[in-house]
């Protein structure tokens, strides 16, 4: 039985396309080539981080975020930057009965503007910054599992990566779902990791209800 959902962020429930386009700006690079070698930096396989790198050797992520944020340039996402789907499936999912949770690689600001977003619609938002473990560190499933009123085996974690979402659930003793939407996913849909390790493949956080219902049904 599946009994809570929870969800990553970026790319999950909000579509970074704004944020990492700022980046663009910050780094003084057109647009489409910082997202071009975005692109060629996840396919590779390697940390997206690595990104920065290819413009700014030596870049220092949190550094620059804090250096923006002196700028009156400080990251940002809000209602507009949220997948069309995200709402109507939170309250569906509630609707269900489902214990509901956001947690994902964020940071402290980030964590603020989930709970300005989310605090009514969820039971509980938690960022690496919080718990001091980011994903795919076990460590950060193992506090999800902690806080979770649930066993592990009873929640559903729901992200658009393979490498950082699906994989190190999967290894928590998780179930998954796989979002269609966002670099990562595009990129890594066709994989063989991504069509056999999640438990469900969607195009929209829309369908999680449906296949709850009949995961569950089958399992009583």
């Amino acid at each position: 039985m599946i009994r809570a959902v929870i969800f990553d962020v970026g790319e999950c429930l909000v579509d970074e396309t704004t944020e990492y386009g700022t980046w663009a700006d910050w780094l003084g690079v057109p647009r489409h080539t910082f997202a071009s070698v975005f692109g060629a930096v996840i396919a590779q396989g390697r940390d997206y981080r690595e990104t920065f790198q290819e413009f700014r050797p030596g870049f220092d992520l949190y550094e620059e975020r804090e250096k923006r944020a002196q700028a009156g340039k400080p990251e940002h996402f809000g209602e507009a930057d949220l997948y069309p789907d995200v709402r109507d499936a939170l309250t569906t999912l509630r609707a269900d009965g489902l214990w509901l949770g956001i947690a994902g690689n964020q940071t402290v600001r980030a964590g603020r503007l989930l709970r300005d977003l989310f605090t009514n619609d969820v039971d509980l938002i938690g960022t690496s910054d919080d718990w001091g473990a980011s994903k795919p560190d076990r460590a950060f499933f193992d506090r999800v599992a902690e806080v979770v009123p649930a066993e592990p085996g009873e929640m559903l974690y729901v992200g658009d990566r393979v490498d950082n979402d699906i994989r190190p659930a999967v290894a928590a003793g998780m179930h998954t779902a796989l979002v269609h939407r966002g670099p990562w996913a595009t990129i890594q849909w066709n994989t063989e990791e991504a069509q056999k390790l999640p438990t469900f493949r969607v195009d929209s956080l829309l369908e999680l209800s449906g296949e709850i219902r009949q995961f569950n049904a089958r399992e009583r």
